[in-house]
């Protein structure tokens, strides 16, 4: 079979990255489901809208795509497949039966570990060693469906959110390029998922980014690195001022040992020096809300912080 009809719902780099590939190959993409940007979002990826306005193709931002009415207008269209990259919304039962060749999605880690949303973000906050992308059949349920094929992507100590979403978003595009002519073909694999090995996660917030100084340094790096620009970041508070930690690392050694954490244990060329509640944290790269970015060691000059004085105090 070729020459299928598609619609495709997607959002951020993975989207355009495929969508692109999509219009490269001349697939007859009849429309483009993707959502508008939110103003509290700091847009930092490629525009699926403009891709697709670009290319000539219908663009449609729905606040949900789930109504009658444009399930309705999906259906006007009679395509044959269905295809979502980094959409943020399920699609229901209505929509993914109308194409003869289903509804298949790309996400962003090796399923069935890592559903639901941020997988880049929440694989770095737990320190994994490994992800990958996997295309997979849609269902109701999130990242649930039958898996069509996958691709690792190995985690290195110094990958940050963005590397690693880079990385992430080049393997989902080349595994959906190899893919694809099989989709199209409807030979497409379908290897059922293991709901015992599922582990699922939502999204992540602003907040979720506080540093709790109890914690052990390695937790308290892999949080820095997870949510780093252009992400929100991750922050506590010096002076009753908040500061964000842009840029940091564990340091091993016995400095500080029995010391409160978030107490500062000393000042190096490189930046401030933090007891955690394993280890000690070496802030690299600081910015009190507000202000310029500064190394650790700037920032406790500017302050006049020294030894024995404490981050993590919202009130001055």
């Amino acid at each position: 079979m070729s020459g299928v009809r598609v619609v495709v719902f997607g959002y951020h780099t993975l989207g355009y990255l495929c969508l692109k590939e999509l219009i490269e190959r001349g697939e007859e993409v009849c429309a483009v489901v993707t959502h508008r940007d939110a103003a509290d979002e700091h847009i930092w990826f490629e525009s699926v809208a403009e891709l697709a306005q670009g290319a000539g193709i219908p663009v449609f931002a729905p606040p949900t795509p789930n109504t009658r009415r444009f399930t309705q207008q999906i259906r006007a269209l009679q395509p044959d497949l269905l295809l979502s990259f980094y959409y943020r919304r399920l699609l229901s039962r209505e929509l993914l039966t109308i194409p003869s060749l289903g509804g298949i999605n790309l996400h962003g880690s090796l399923l069935p570990k890592y559903r639901g949303r941020a997988p880049v973000n929440w694989v770095l906050v737990h320190g994994e060693q490994q992800t990958g992308v996997t295309l997979h059949y849609m269902t109701e349920e999130a990242d649930a469906g039958d898996i069509i094929a996958q691709r690792a992507v190995e985690i290195t100590f110094e990958d940050t959110a963005l590397t690693l979403f880079n990385k992430v978003a080049q393997a989902g595009q080349a595994l959906f390029q190899e893919t694809f002519p099989l989709i199209e073909a409807g030979r497409a694999p379908r290897l059922p998922q293991d709901p015992g090995q599922a582990s699922y996660y939502g999204g992540r917030k602003p907040e979720d980014g506080k540093i709790e100084w109890s914690r052990p340094a390695l937790a308290l790096y892999n949080l820095v690195r997870a949510v780093t620009i252009p992400y929100p970041g991750a922050f506590t508070f010096v002076q009753g001022k908040k500061l964000f930690v842009w840029r940091a690392r564990p340091v091993d050694g016995s400095a500080g040992a029995g010391q409160a954490p978030g107490m500062i244990l000393g000042r190096q060329v490189e930046g401030c020096l933090v007891a955690t509640g394993e280890g000690n944290l070496l802030l690299t790269q600081v910015q009190v809300q507000g202000e310029e970015m500064l190394s650790g060691e700037a920032l406790l000059r500017k302050y006049g912080l020294g030894v024995g004085g404490r981050l993590g105090e919202e009130d001055a």
